[in-house]
């Protein structure tokens, strides 16, 4: 048998339009800080209920895309091209496929969404119970569609390997970073623009999920409503935009001579076969995710110094991922320094897994961990060493986690190495 050596891939290109800001830099600038994007719904249609918050875009789409671009793409879409493009732009491939320096044969896209384009897919059926079949937009169709966001990047950056749109919940971002670090280490691209967008603030998926009680309903301040292992969280907080990463291999990147951010060591991707909406409250299905991102990295459990948790303030949810932690860092899970980035954005569903990456990236590139906020009374079941300042993080080589779980028993662990 010959054995080749495995493609090492690396993140070269960061973008994101979230709660927080409309760009990566000023993101981490507000995580760094604390700062929440939690704020009332100021649209009349949620007057009446139970839930009127959410993490609504710091920026609106709107105000960055050409006004005919924009209203022929579902808000979803438009959240994903304006992180895509970032990304683009951030890891130089513009100015390189400008110069005719990228194979188009040999780009590919991974973004991925769990819901899809329920705005426009909404907005269509009103008009056409208020007023007719024959105002449902000819475009509803290709605007609804749950590829329509990775199908508007590849149209974008001229994309002809894989355009895929992975669908699970709220792990779908991160599962979009594991297929396209797959679609590099067979062969099938060089380059993967990857990542994942939401857009489900809408009065239905809103009244469902607190229908549901998996929303928190608490009337106080919107800002703390978020709040990941303390004691009073009763539920997540609903947020909508869009993370996207640049994947390369590691000899494409360096024969252009990119800015290399971290490298993608491995992945985990499990399924729990316990509960449509409810986690394993053993979490043994994320726990199998972790063991296997580190056994896809050959990575040692010692070498994890940060995890970006799921955390999504939830009172199952919480304690199982740290009872996964425990159960695959062992000794070593009191050590690593956790942060939970949805106190500060609420939570994206399918773009959740996408946003946490461009953090847990940065953070290792910076050497610095985000805080949680709003941790006021940890959880004496939760074990853990959890930031609630920014936390330096060791030199050397270490590895940083991102975990992500979702509604149907997805689960998705991402690991990501330091690099320089």
């Amino acid at each position: 048998m010959i054995v080749t050596a495995r493609t090492r891939v690396v993140v070269t290109g960061l973008g994101t339009t979230n709660p927080l800001a409309g760009d990566a830099a000023t993101t981490w600038e507000k995580m760094l800080a604390g700062e929440s994007g939690v704020r009332p719904i100021e649209d009349p249609r949620f007057a009446d209920l139970a839930v009127r918050i959410a993490g609504v875009a710091a920026v609106e789409p709107t105000d960055v895309l050409d006004r005919v671009r924009a209203r022929r793409l579902d808000r979803s879409s438009q959240f994903a091209l304006i992180a895509a493009t970032e990304a683009w732009h951030d890891a130089g491939l513009d100015v390189a496929q400008a110069a005719g320096e990228l194979d188009g044969d040999r780009v590919g896209v991974a973004m991925a969404s769990g819901i899809g384009g329920v705005q426009t897919l909404l907005s269509n059926y009103d008009a056409m119970l208020e007023k007719g079949p024959r105002r449902v937009s000819p475009l509803a169709v290709p605007m609804l569609m749950a590829n329509a966001p990775a199908a508007t990047i590849s149209l974008e950056i001229g994309a002809r390997a894989a355009v895929n749109t992975p669908v699970s919940a709220c792990a779908s971002g991160n599962e979009a970073i594991a297929l396209a670090a797959d679609q590099i280490r067979l062969g099938r691209a060089d380059v993967v623009l990857a990542g994942g967008t939401e857009a489900a603030i809408h009065p239905l998926p809103v009244a469902a999920f607190a229908n549901m009680m998996a929303l928190s309903k608490n009337e106080g301040d919107p800002t703390t409503i978020s709040r990941p292992w303390d004691t009073a969280r009763d539920g997540f907080v609903l947020g909508e935009g869009a993370g996207a990463l640049v994947l390369e291999s590691l000899e494409h990147a360096q024969a252009r001579g990119a800015r290399i951010y971290a490298e993608v060591l491995g992945a985990g991707i499990t399924a729990d076969s316990h509960d449509i909406a409810q986690p394993d409250p053993q979490g043994r299905g994320g726990t199998r995710a972790i063991q296997r991102a580190l056994a896809d990295g050959d990575i040692d459990p010692a070498d994890v110094a940060h995890v970006n948790a799921h955390a999504t303030s939830t009172p199952q949810g919480d304690v199982a991922e740290a009872l996964m932690l425990h159960a695959t860092l062992g000794g070593h899970a009191s050590d690593v320094v956790v942060s939970g980035t949805k106190s500060m954005t609420g939570h994206l569903l399918g773009g959740a897994g996408a946003l946490e990456a461009v953090a847990t990236v940065l953070a290792l590139h910076h050497r610095l961990a985000p805080p949680t906020i709003n941790l006021d009374n940890l959880d004496p079941q939760v074990e853990l060493d959890i930031a609630t300042k920014p936390r330096d993080l060791p030199l050397g080589d270490i590895v940083a986690l991102n975990n992500s779980f979702g509604f149907g028993g997805a689960n998705v662990a991402v690991a990501f190495g330091s690099v320089g």
